[in-house]
């Protein structure tokens, strides 16, 4: 382990050389602090730049400020001193040094013999980039508490090659111990014990990088809090340096935790990170999706009193609970592959492990020190986060219940159209310089056929990802897909210091008119297209096509498009072809359902059948079962009901069946709706929705019961909707509003698909209606 100390390195900003002389007046009191010098480089408005130097980040905080409320711009001014050194060396992740050695800590005094934490430290320092991919040791930590936030025990799991370590420490003031317990518990009298030895043992098992479930935000906050109360310091730090707490600017009841040579990762941030969604990231959820194992307690959602009964009670039985989410967290890292990710994301972008989201920084790395070596200064934020631009391409879609339907996926069709049409924030400045050898975009663009950035960047992606598919490397190639995904919607962002309406435009638009061109050469061929989506053609066959006959047209299709597009693109742009069309799909049913309550097909909603030698699988997109805010009862009678008529099935008593148990109580546990309270509970003023209302009667009667407030401050919510309006879950006193769910949940999702095969709900149910 090594600590380098990279001292000299001055802080710098920019601005337009005619402001230098104001620029030097209102700096004039920094005297020695701070130097100027003219740049061989320009603004995006081709004005030279001189650059101001500071010999501390005191003197340049103040004289940005300084700058600032004198109304002079300045360029780069919010580019992290640490970030720009390393960026400028194109240093992503790993890195290597050479250096001075100082000297060697050794903290082999420690309290309970410890493992001493050495690491070098280095002066003199030089850097250069490595590919060197390192083997991060983890510790999963998890705690449980009162509602009121006192502890009662830590939780840690460690995974190594050689062994697993597992340990919880827990309160326990009676001289009574459970002897049988102590390999899993160690035992302490009191809550400032607890977070002493809990120093201790983080210190002892040195790990690289810390996890948890919402592990920074609930975890490490309550223990700073706790530490705080009692007076200490948790000294975690590989060189025993205190753990630090910071706030969140912006958002609250959020913060950030620094602790030095070490990472903490919370796995929901991480999953995020990875693209996944989900309607809920508890660990209970992810555990069964990833893991297929469940939480030790018989209530998720509602254990706050068992554990405040096995606290008292049953200490053994908290310890295995406490151990085992430590536990999960581990194994829901190892199987979505969620650090190997993260590392991969730094390799490739510099990104720091634990940054949450972090597109626009990813960009700025890999952009600005290129953009720097072709002469540019970055341009500054736009003013008032700039003007919106066309989204992606979505086409009218002709409803209706289909055989034989192909879906045609462009491959990374935005990445493709920056390659292809060399869309770029330097190409666009460039390009207008000389509009007559230049490739058109949109909205008064035109791009340098050689001057850019971009698109290099993005061949040199995509070749690494390439090579990462032949290498079977999912994570890899996942992390190389969400970044190269991810340059379109940085452009067209006003959180980010290139965006440009021009190019973001010259990006959709363009997808536009490949989509629509597409869709033209399809139908030239006596084809229909049905629905068009971004990137994705949805071509109706008919009935008479066997599935074979299916894909060998399918991929017929894809081969003709190319090479359509190839033709165009050398004649009317002169520019090579980076597009390209795959045949991804064969549904042998498919439905297109209509706008609820209009004749009109709807858009980015459908549901298809794909069989294959492995079986057959429905697909929903958009629909009832795959929303969050429909009932498990909606989705899992809209999943059967697809599935007969997909088959050709007689649907009629399957419908009249799943009313009947609904009314007479037999559905009660698929009615709960779960929602989320998006906003603090007391922002709900014109409009409360019902999951807001349920949320204030919990809590009224939370409040009554002298229990914590539960909904406050965002959170889930459960409730059933009753004859008296919705109630939740855990305070339900009024009959269930079953006419409810019939009416909302059952009738919509019948009525999407049954017209489609001469049928209605009314015409179905009717009948036995009218006995209830």
């Amino acid at each position: 382990m090594a600590k380098l100390n990279i001292a000299g390195e001055p802080a710098i900003l920019f601005v337009v050389q005619d402001q230098l002389p104001a620029v030097q007046e209102l700096l004039e009191s920094f005297k020695q602090q701070v130097s100027f010098k003219p740049l061989a480089l320009e603004t995006f408005q081709h004005q030279p730049v001189c650059g101001v130097y500071f010999q501390n980040l005191a003197s340049f905080y103040q004289a940005r400020k300084i700058l600032a409320a004198a109304e002079i711009e300045t360029f780069e001014s919010n580019i992290r001193l640490e970030e720009r050194y390393l960026m400028e060396r194109f240093v992503c992740g790993s890195l290597e040094f050479v250096g001075q050695a100082r000297q060697q800590v050794d903290n082999a005094n420690l309290k309970h013999s410890a493992k001493s934490s050495r690491f070098i430290e280095y002066d003199h320092v030089r850097i250069k980039p490595s590919d060197y991919i390192p083997k991060l040791s983890c510790l999963s930590l998890d705690i449980e508490c009162s509602e009121f936030g006192e502890l009662y025990s830590i939780g840690f799991h460690m995974r190594s090659p050689q062994r697993d370590f597992s340990r919880v420490i827990m309160i326990n003031p009676k001289s009574s111990l459970d002897k049988q317990a102590s390999d899993l518990i160690q035992w302490v009298p009191d809550e400032k014990t607890l977070l002493s030895e809990f120093e201790q043992l983080v210190l002892q098992l040195d790990p690289d990088i810390i996890i948890g479930w919402n592990v920074i935000n609930f975890d490490f906050r309550l223990l700073q809090q706790r530490a705080t109360r009692y007076g200490l310091s948790l000294n975690l730090g590989r060189d025993h340096s205190a753990m630090r707490w910071r706030d969140s600017a912006t958002e609250k009841n959020q913060g950030f935790i620094t602790i030095e040579g070490r990472v903490v990762i919370d796995g929901i941030a991480a999953l995020k990170a990875e693209a996944y969604s989900f309607p809920s990231f508890s660990l209970q959820a992810m555990a069964e999706h990833f893991l297929g194992k469940s939480k030790l307690t018989d209530d998720v959602d509602n254990r706050m009193e068992t554990i405040n009964y096995d606290f008292q009670h049953n200490k053994l039985k908290l310890a295995k609970y406490n151990l085992q989410d430590c536990v999960l967290v581990t194994e829901i890292f190892e199987q979505a592959k969620l650090l190997e990710y993260l590392i991969l994301r730094s390799q490739l972008t510099g990104l720091e492990l634990d940054r949450a989201g972090g597109s626009v920084a990813a960009f700025v790395n890999l952009y600005l020190p290129k953009l720097h070596r072709k002469g540019y200064v970055s341009p500054n934020l736009p003013d008032g986060g700039g003007l919106a631009s066309p989204g992606g391409y979505v086409m009218n879609s002709k409803p209706g219940l289909y055989n034989n339907v192909l879906v045609l996926d462009f491959k990374s069709l935005y990445p493709s159209i920056i390659k292809t049409f060399k869309i770029d924030p330097l190409g666009v400045v460039e390009g207008l310089k000389n509009t007559s050898d230049a490739i058109e975009g949109f909205k008064g663009a035109y791009f340098s056929r050689e001057n850019h950035l971009l698109p290099t960047i993005i061949t040199d992606l995509w070749a690494q990802r390439d090579q990462a598919k032949k290498e079977n490397d999912q994570a890899r190639s996942q992390a190389i897909k969400i970044i190269m995904n991810s340059f379109y919607g940085v452009l067209g962002s006003g959180g980010c210091p290139f965006y440009d309406t021009r190019l973001a435009s010259s990006i959709t638009m363009r997808g536009h008119e490949i989509m629509q061109r597409t869709a033209a050469w399809i139908e030239e061929k006596g084809l229909q297209v049905i629905y068009g989506d971004t990137d994705s053609t949805f071509v109706l066959l008919g009935d008479d096509y066997s599935s074979k006959q299916s894909i060998e047209l399918g991929e017929s299709l894809a081969d003709y498009i190319n090479s359509q597009w190839h033709l165009v693109l050398a004649e009317e742009h002169q520019i090579d072809c980076h597009l390209e069309i795959e045949f991804e799909t064969h549904f042998s049913k498919f439905l297109m359902p209509t706008i609820r309550g209009s004749e009109h097909g709807s858009k980015k909603r459908y549901a298809g059948l794909i069989k294959s030698s492995e079986g057959a699988r429905l697909v929903f997109k958009g629909l009832e079962n795959v929303r969050t805010d429909w009932t498990q009862l909606a989705k899992d009678f809209q999943e059967r009901l697809y599935q007969m008529i997909f088959n050709e099935q007689d649907p009629q008593q399957f419908v009249k069946q799943t009313v009947d148990q609904t009314l007479a109580g037999e559905k009660d546990q698929q009615l709960v709706f779960r929602k989320r309270l998006r906003r603090n509970l007391n922002s709900y003023v014109k409009n409360v929705p019902p999951h807001v209302k349920a949320a204030r009667i919990a809590d009224e009667q939370n409040r009554k019961m002298g229990k914590p407030l539960a909904y406050q401050n965002k959170g889930w919510i459960s409730y059933l909707m009753t004859l008296q309006g919705p109630q939740p879950v855990e305070y339900l006193n009024a009959p269930i509003d079953y006419q409810f769910y019939i009416d909302r949940q059952i009738e919509p999702v019948a009525d999407a698909i049954l017209p489609f095969v001469g049928l209605t709900f009314k015409q179905i149910v009717d009948d036995q209606m009218g006995l209830f």
